[in-house]
């Protein structure tokens, strides 16, 4: 059976994946603004000393993947993302990503996608890799279809947020449809 000992560094055009560690967790608590939260459906709230437990521990998880996502030209942490979710039955895996406000709106989202996606098809035995976007966030679901997902279903009013509820957009792409578009 597949898992997700190894923990890559991936190396992009402008970004590098790297396998998160303590240190990451100052960086990864001040991206945590309002926005981040709201993109991200984040209800709780992190202290420092939850974060870096928690990112100390990504090394030793063989069930998922989390990932810190370094801009190259300035080394700074601008957020991380995560292949979770596995089902080794089914072939099938969960993707999420949270950019900080230094990572935002400069294409490093779509790279840090395209890097990832590639690399679960190309070294894991993935069918399938799934994620939900928010209705509120469409450029988000537009960054998602250009590497090749695709729309698959609405949860009706899956988020409360500020008292108003929004819809979630189911969002898979299937290895044959990345062998497609890599040829």
């Amino acid at each position: 059976m597949a898992t997700f000992a190894d923990k890559p560094t991936l190396h992009g055009e402008r970004i590098v994946l790297r396998p998160m560690v303590e240190t990451d967790a100052e960086a990864f608590l001040a991206s945590m603004d309002e926005e981040s939260m709201r993109l991200t459906g984040t209800h709780r709230t992190f202290t420092l000393a939850d974060l870096r437990a928690w990112a100390a521990s990504r090394g030793e998880v063989d069930d998922r993947l989390d990932l810190s996502i370094i801009e190259r030209s300035s080394s700074e942490w601008i957020g991380e993302l995560a292949i979770n979710d596995w089902d080794a039955d089914n072939r099938s895996c969960g993707f999420r990503i949270a950019l900080g406000p230094h990572g935002r709106n400069r294409g490093f989202g779509t790279e840090a996608t395209r890097l990832i996606v590639d690399y679960v098809f190309t070294h894991l035995p993935i069918h399938r890799i799934g994620l939900e976007v928010f209705a509120f966030n469409p450029r988000a679901a537009h960054v998602y279809e250009s590497v090749g997902f695709v729309r698959e279903g609405v949860l009706r009013d899956a988020l409360l947020w500020n008292g108003q509820y929004t819809d979630t957009v189911v969002m898979g792409i299937l290895r044959p449809d990345w062998l497609a578009r890599s040829r």
